[in-house]
């Protein structure tokens, strides 16, 4: 059973890198081979040819394609995504400076998403086939249906605008500076800053593991030691809570895994919509000015992180069912 595991995380592992190859080697093509000269934003027009081909040649875009794009891989190994064509620095440096802002914002949507989620599938469980239990999955719809950028702007304007509670923008109010991430996470004045937009992204995000926790909570009613706690004299709270939803939680624990890489490239419209300095915000304005380095560099690592992080779902499922790792090895051989 051991090997069988072995067998399909490795498996998981060479796809994950496969999958990041082919990514790697279309955004090289896409931005390369996309009609007009990629540096046409950066070259001003009076300078000279020899100004131009200098340019040129320290972006490395003066070579052949097939030089350039084994130059993009080996830097890739070596996380050197170039510099940038607007700010003039690092490309790297500028990912990781906005970095732990998508990570925060990210978490701590997800984890306010999923316990509402959990809870409120219990509690729907709990009174299905009633009026509450209607209510609230079309509630949960609606908000699943409801565009994030449509229900940022009413956050906005009723708590920053209207009511003046939680600020509008950033991460902190003008003149603070935060020393370093620790000082950052122990602001008040960040919290503050970072309500609206966990609100607005963990209401969308809530329906999946409501819905999932509703529906596996309805399945373990009906097995048969539910019943037999119930004639024993087990009170209806203890079935819901105690053996119920321990039986229930694993496969929305399972999505919660899968659900921090697609809420990281979902994070993109959040942070455009509230100001927030992040990975997503990054993004948009590198392909709005035509910095295309920062552009193609912000899309790997936004794949790298998803297709991390639905490797660890993997793994994790593996190890705890061996029996996953067994029956793939099965139907490869």
């Amino acid at each position: 059973m051991r090997r069988g595991v072995l067998f399909y995380i490795g498996s998981r592992l060479l796809q994950a890198l496969l999958v990041l190859w082919v990514i790697a080697t279309i955004l090289f093509l896409l931005f390369r081979l996309a009609p007009g000269n990629p540096m046409a934003v950066y070259l001003d027009p009076t300078f000279t040819e020899e100004q131009a081909n200098a340019i040129m040649a320290r972006f490395g875009l003066d070579q052949p394609l097939i030089n350039q794009y084994f130059i993009f891989i080996g830097n890739l190994l070596r996380f050197d995504l170039g510099d940038s064509f607007f700010y003039g620095s690092s490309v790297a440096e500028l990912i990781m400076e906005v970095l732990p802002n998508t990570l925060y914002l990210t978490m701590a949507s997800l984890l306010l998403a999923y316990i509402v989620g959990v809870i409120g599938g219990i509690i729907l469980a709990a009174v299905r086939g009633t009026l509450r239990e209607k209510v609230g999955i079309t509630f949960t719809l609606m908000t699943r249906a409801a565009p994030e950028f449509w229900v940022g702007m009413i956050f906005l304007a009723i708590f920053a605008f209207r009511l003046r509670w939680f600020p509008s923008s950033g991460t902190s109010p003008a003149g603070l500076i935060y020393e370093n991430e620790l000082d950052k996470l122990l602001s008040p004045e960040f919290w503050r800053h970072m309500a609206l937009p966990v609100a607005t992204f963990a209401l969308y995000l809530h329906g999946l593991p409501l819905l999932l926790m509703r529906s596996n909570m309805l399945e373990v009613l009906d097995q048969d030691f539910i019943t037999m706690g119930r004639l024993i004299g087990y009170s209806e709270w203890r079935l819901m809570v105690q053996h119920a939803a321990r039986n229930a939680i694993f496969p929305v624990l399972t999505a919660l895994t899968l659900g921090v890489g697609y809420a990281i490239g979902g994070d993109v419209v959040i942070e455009n919509v509230f100001g927030w300095p992040g990975l997503g915000r990054l993004l948009v304005r590198a392909v709005s000015s035509s910095d295309y380095p920062v552009a193609q560099g912000s899309f790997f690592v936004i794949a790298v992180l998803i297709v991390v992080l639905n490797l660890l779902a993997d793994v994790l499922y593996s190890l705890l069912d061996p029996r996953v790792g067994a029956s793939e090895q099965a139907r490869i051989a």
